[in-house]
């Protein structure tokens, strides 16, 4: 049994508005109905040959993650919670000294949850085939065949095949991302496969590595887990002790430098998502080269990727363009300059624009809500409360809120008054209220909420009570 390990720690931020970092791009539904995480974890369901994912991610993105998983039926084995991002080399270090606490005999296939796989077929059976190498102490990685010189992945150089050792074949090197000419190079060689960051391997033999060639980052990784502190279902490594690792990727780290890495070689139509550009590439495209998705109408267009997730999006005689209009941002790049997106993102979080890491719709583990109109000493926001939803018995200083029910079943609690109110009903939650709001139906319960006073910003809230471990 294999133990897959998911790695959702990025931002996306070439994917924005999207992928922002409160609700980034592995958790979008960016090539079909699930989200990037939920087909990771959905590669790795079959239950004779995986067990339940253990989950290393944002503490932010917390209930998300454990949602998302739910609604897929991969509920996660454990979720780690990283205080702060240290690349990808100490979350799988995290990961491996979890995972031996129960079982020395720990086999990682370690995952990032934001790449998507067309055919992901030819990949779990080169995982099969490279199982006993991995077992015998080899760490394997998974290159991807290229299809084309690629300037905007590393690339892996495979060298001799070893006997005994399935597909496996010896890594000579590895190449940063190279130039156009380079690249042509590589491909036309026919031993440079794309390095996807995907790896099959021991976890005692990963923390041995890890030991041998980054020792603070095996120290800091060990302390963390050692020092950490459950937290619901989740464990929260210790952020002193975490934050004492090098940020350092597995390939910087890892295997740059050991002499048990091997490659398989695998073509399972991989991507990872990383701009507009790629995400236009493996999208199902029209007679004239553009991908629509949501409320688009498209005249005299073409080689475009055209997305609403909303509003009307119309494009009249327009090519080589992405266009992607969220409730509260609209982008417009040419395709050949997606990746220059990640500039203008950190350009705006240096403006100070919420726009920049806060999306339109904020998820919290009762629900989300969306905000609608904002004013001096105003705000309105449109609330979604899951069934058996609760929201923090709470109160607010300077600031009265008043709800009307749109659809479903309300239990409101406004000081010692508890009372149900159904669609057209409303309530006034007066300023240092006592207050909490529950869905007690079926069906998912939404409202309207008009906030009004001096202040109306988030962190004018004093949780009393809290199902979710906030308080």
């Amino acid at each position: 049994m294999i133990y897959p390990v998911i790695l959702s720690g990025g931002t996306g931020s070439r994917l924005w508005p999207m992928s922002r970092a409160l609700f980034p791009k592995q958790l979008q539904p960016l090539v079909g109905l699930n989200s990037l995480l939920q087909d990771t974890a959905l590669r790795v369901a079959d239950a004779s040959r995986f067990r339940r994912p253990v989950v290393v991610c944002n503490a932010e993105h917390r209930f998300v993650v454990a949602e998302q998983l739910r609604q897929v039926d991969r509920p996660a084995a454990a979720i780690l919670l990283e205080p702060m991002a240290r690349n990808t080399a100490p979350a799988i270090a995290a990961a491996a000294e979890h995972l031996l606490r129960d079982d020395p005999e720990a086999m990682m296939l370690v995952l990032p949850s934001d790449h998507a796989m067309i055919r992901p077929e030819p990949w779990i059976s080169a995982v099969v085939a490279a199982e006993a190498a991995a077992r015998n102490g080899a760490i394997v990685t998974f290159g991807i065949r290229p299809s084309g010189p690629e300037t905007g992945y590393g690339y892996i150089q495979a060298g001799a095949a070893i006997a005994g050792a399935g597909p496996c074949r010896r890594i000579e090197a590895f190449i940063e991302k190279p130039d156009r000419d380079k690249a042509e190079q590589l491909v036309a060689g026919g031993r440079h496969y794309w390095n996807a960051g995907i790896f099959l391997l021991s976890a005692r033999v990963y923390l041995d590595e890890i030991k041998r060639h980054a020792p603070a980052i095996a120290a800091a990784a060990a302390a963390a887990v050692e020092r950490g502190k459950r937290d619901l279902d989740f464990l929260r490594l210790d952020a002193d002790a975490f934050g004492k690792a090098p940020s350092r990727s597995i390939d910087y780290a890892v295997m740059e430098r050991t002499d048990r890495g091997v490659v398989v070689a695998v073509d399972p139509g991989w991507s990872d998502v990383g701009s507009w550009r790629a995400l236009h590439e493996i999208a199902p495209q029209d007679a004239r080269g553009n991908v629509r998705i949501g409320d688009v109408h498209a005249t005299d267009t073409s080689n475009s990727y055209l997305r609403s997730n909303g509003r009307l999006l119309v494009a009249v005689g327009v090519e080589n363009l992405v266009v992607v209009a969220d409730p509260d941002a609209v982008l417009v790049v040419r395709l050949d300059r997606a990746q220059e997106v990640k500039g203008a993102v950190e350009a705006l979080t240096a403006a100070g624009r919420a726009e920049a890491t806060s999306p339109a719709i904020v998820y919290r583990p009762w629900g989300h809500y969306r905000n609608v109109d904002s004013g001096a000493g105003f705000q309105v926001k449109r609330i979604v409360v899951n069934p058996g939803g609760r929201l923090s018995l709470q109160r607010h200083a300077k600031r009265t809120e008043h709800w009307v029910v749109v659809a479903g079943t309300a239990e409101v609690t406004v000081g010692e008054e508890v009372r149900r109110l159904g669609p057209t009903e409303s309530v006034m939650v007066p300023a240092g209220a006592a207050h909490r709001l529950v869905n007690p139906g079926k069906e998912d319960l939404h409202l309207i909420e008009v906030q009004s006073g001096a202040y109306v910003g988030e962190d004018d809230i004093e949780r009393l009570d809290d199902a979710y471990g906030r308080a």
